[in-house]
């Protein structure tokens, strides 16, 4: 009989972060389904079933399986978290709401941090897998750091929150650098940007930049050779490549940025960034080591394997996940179910 998977999203981005998991879950012969509580249902594509609640508890998965930071307690299955991005500076701790049974973590500095919650509070099994979203990403770009290409390619990317973008306070030395000719420029914003400035940043567009739609960063990260961000979760996966990054007032700075607090000293961070001096390059992988050392592709299927042992030891943990009323009230009026867990 195969094994059931329930793929559990509240947000589109769950599609890209699940569908490697999906992928390594058929080629073991067994069965995915999707459930969507928000958008993300209406982007599954031919072969991809969503179900109802009642067909989720009739299909009854062994797993139940996420990026975010909640699901159904009254699904069937072991609940588990695959995250859906890393650090950008803001304290993981809030990711411990008591709705899950296994946590898939994707590097050695969650391991550590969520080890330690997990000795202390007991109703959580950490594992180390690395994150399923950079499987089909991390075969792409297999082997070593390719030359800086001529001209050079960069990607501007921003957060689109007020208090952490640079994108208005970067725009002029944008206009200015993307006009003469050195260096070609790829700009790509959160979805969720400002229209205002969105607008104001396609209007930018030349022969040396291109206002990037995709809706998955990843797909530009093989097309340049450096990116210039502020605090996103983005740049911990670009900095994956071994490439280096220009931040502004990045909220949580380190020797692997290259971090500026004035627009002055955007165009000389980037002749830096393009020289890679080799300290700049050692701290990029010393930091791409710390929150996801994998390069080989496999991180679903170590996430399968990690729900195989939760499963095969029982299938518990030392102490029983809190009541979390409140929360589990507020999801059953989210999905409109009040049937038996």
């Amino acid at each position: 009989m195969p094994k059931h998977y329930l793929l559990y999203g509240s947000e589109r981005y769950a599609l890209a972060i699940l569908r490697p998991l999906q992928a390594a879950i058929r080629a073991r012969g067994d069965e995915t389904a999707w459930f969507f509580d928000g958008p993300g249902a209406e982007d599954l594509v031919e072969g991809e079933r969503s179900l109802s609640v009642k067909e989720v508890r009739r299909w009854n998965p062994i797993a139940v399986i996420t990026p975010g930071n909640h699901l159904p307690h009254f699904f069937p299955g072991v609940k588990v978290e695959t995250f859906h991005g890393f650090n950008a500076g803001k304290p993981r701790h809030v990711y411990i709401r008591g709705f899950f049974d296994l946590y898939c973590t994707t590097g050695p500095k969650d391991t550590a941090q969520f080890g330690a919650l997990s000795d202390k509070l007991g109703h959580f099994t950490v594992t180390e897998t690395g994150w399923p979203k950079l499987d089909p990403f991390m075969k792409e770009i297999a082997g070593p750091l390719p030359p800086v290409s001529k001209p050079p390619v960069i990607l501007y990317h921003s957060t689109f929150s007020p208090s952490w973008s640079a994108a208005e306070t970067l725009y002029e030395e944008v206009k200015r650098l993307s006009r003469d000719g050195r260096w070609h420029w790829i700009v790509s914003f959160h979805p969720k940007m400002n229209p205002e400035t969105t607008a104001k940043f396609k209007a930018l567009q030349n022969e040396y930049l291109t206002f990037a739609e995709n809706d998955n960063i990843l797909d530009l990260f093989t097309q340049v050779d450096m990116m210039c961000s502020d605090t996103s979760s983005a740049l911990s996966e670009f900095l994956l490549t071994g490439k280096p990054v220009v931040t502004f007032k990045n909220r949580a700075p380190g020797p692997q940025l290259i971090d500026i607090d004035d627009p002055s000293q955007f165009e000389p961070a980037i002749e830096r960034a393009l020289s890679r001096p080799p300290e700049l390059m050692q701290a990029i992988k010393t930091f791409s080591d710390a929150i996801h050392p994998y390069r080989d592709g496999h991180s679903s299927e170590r996430v399968l394997d990690a729900i195989d042992a939760f499963i095969a030891a029982g299938g518990r943990n030392r102490k029983s996940k809190p009541l979390n009323f409140w929360r589990k009230l507020k999801l059953r009026r989210r999905i409109g179910y009040w049937g038996p867990a």
